[in-house]
């Protein structure tokens, strides 16, 4: 990001909005409920009774030498530290002077406090195992000068941090309808001149939150709603859990991926909801050991794989797991999209326990995505071996299964077992049978409808 109105702090001593918000250091083993927000809420407000007038007198016992207590590990909250929370005033440069070692900074409940980009570096000079703890709102400030000043593709973004907990009953809402009224190019990545509060500006849509070069990471409890953009980017991380998160934006949001995974190794995400304009979660280059289960995604375009090798581009993927997974009126299901013309592989991906309502497409393998009017035929492709399905049921409105893969690279290693969908009646949609091209598997009854275009073992 360019300007010098962004904020770029470091995680343990600098000051900023954000910097005061990463006060936390506190471990927690799982997402907090609203009745921990209340009750961090009345704690504010909690004083010890009075002694019993009158009481009577006993002489005072006899001192007890005990040892020192461990500090307590300090919480700030960031209204002490000049915030107003108003949703009004600009909070971007409420300061702190010094953050603390092991700290958690709270984002209290029944505030809305209003905030331009920011950047937050961390490094071997700042304190590892930070605690954000989100139980207010933070708002996106559309109006906010700082957009002015280059390319802020991101709102919140955390950089070469360790041991970073996001977490909270709180939300953080990036106010995207500014953007995608305004923004008609933005699903084809295209930079154009958008309009914000008067404000003219030459922009990419900005994530929301975005987690870059992160490693042991817990993200749980929050919403996040209403990004520009991606809502949750994990670039370049490891050891990830992402769980009880809420993701929601409108169906036609353009551009608005739900998690955003890329170059990421050892992700957890489970038990979370997501609603969003694009894919619910997206797995780019990079990416291996990847865990999705008990999601929730609709609206959205699925469970995406991808795109990957776009303008040439070598990319691989390994090691993806998607179990306990419902879709709910998405473009797709479970899907694996790659350009023509790049190179690498996808190898070992497996989707079981796979729910779908009124899904356009479940199954899908598209080895010519294009999200253009039209791409140029290429001669190579990004491989795809090992993709195995087992335990997919529900209903579909156009297409139950679509495998198109390359001439150059044809799949291999596809497995089909206790395949169970049925069309959906009166869906307004011409209702086509499964569809494949240059896919080789094999399928283990049940499989309904019946897969006879896969190319089997033995087959001529």
């Amino acid at each position: 990001m360019k300007g010098q109105s962004i904020q770029n702090v470091c995680l343990a001593n600098n000051a900023t909005f954000l910097s005061a918000l990463l006060l936390l250091a506190v471990t927690t083993s799982g997402g907090p409920s609203l009745q921990c927000c209340l009750a961090r809420s009345d704690e504010n407000h909690r004083r010890p009774p009075p002694p019993p007038p009158g009481g009577p007198h006993h002489p005072p016992a006899a001192p007890v030498t005990l040892p020192p207590p461990p500090p307590p590990s300090p919480t700030f909250s960031v209204v002490d530290y000049g915030a107003v929370g108003d949703g009004v005033t600009d909070d971007t440069k409420a300061s702190a002077d010094i953050i603390p070692e092991a700290s958690t900074v709270l984002v209290p409940a029944s505030y809305v406090f209003l905030v331009g980009p920011i950047a937050f570096t961390g490094g071997d000079s700042c304190e590892p195992n930070v605690v954000f703890q989100v139980d207010g709102t933070i708002l996106a400030n559309t109006g906010s000068t700082a957009w002015r000043s280059g390319y802020a593709t991101q709102w919140l973004e955390f950089k070469s941090v360790r041991g970073l907990t996001i977490q909270g009953c709180g939300v953080i809402d990036g106010q995207g309808s500014h953007w995608w009224s305004r923004n008609p190019l933005v699903d084809q990545g295209q930079t154009t001149t958008v309009r914000i509060n008067y404000i003219d500006l030459k922009t990419l849509n900005p994530q929301a939150l975005r987690v870059y070069q992160g490693d042991n990471l817990t993200v749980t409890g929050i919403t996040i709603r209403s990004s520009p953009k991606f809502h949750l980017t994990l670039d370049t991380c490891r050891a990830v859990e992402v769980h009880g998160v809420t993701i929601a934006s409108p169906g036609d949001s353009p551009n608005t991926d739900g998690i955003h995974l890329a170059s990421s190794v050892g992700v957890s995400i489970h038990h979370t909801t997501i609603a969003c304009g694009d894919d619910c979660v997206s797995i780019q280059a990079g990416c291996s050991d990847v865990s999705i289960r008990n999601v929730h995604c609709g609206p959205g375009h699925g469970i995406s794989v991808g795109g990957l090798g776009k303008g040439g581009a070598t990319a691989t993927v390994s090691d993806v797991t998607v179990q306990d997974v419902t879709f709910n009126h998405t473009m797709t299901g479970v899907r694996i999209k790659t350009w023509q013309g790049g190179s690498g592989s996808v190898k070992n991906v497996r989707f079981s326990g796979v729910r779908v309502s009124a899904v356009k497409t479940p199954i899908v393998i598209d080895q010519y995505y294009c999200d253009h009017t039209a791409c140029t035929n290429q001669t190579s492709a990004v491989a795809v071996a090992g993709a195995a399905y087992q335990g997919v049921a529900g209903t579909y409105t156009q297409r139950p299964v679509y495998l198109a893969c390359s001439d150059a690279a044809p799949c291999s290693g596809i497995h089909l077992a206790d395949i169970q969908l049925q069309p959906v009646k009166d869906s307004g949609y011409r209702v086509q049978g499964p569809f494949c091209w240059k896919a080789h598997g094999d399928e283990v009854r049940p499989v309904e409808p019946p897969v006879d275009c896969l190319i089997t073992a033995g087959a001529p």
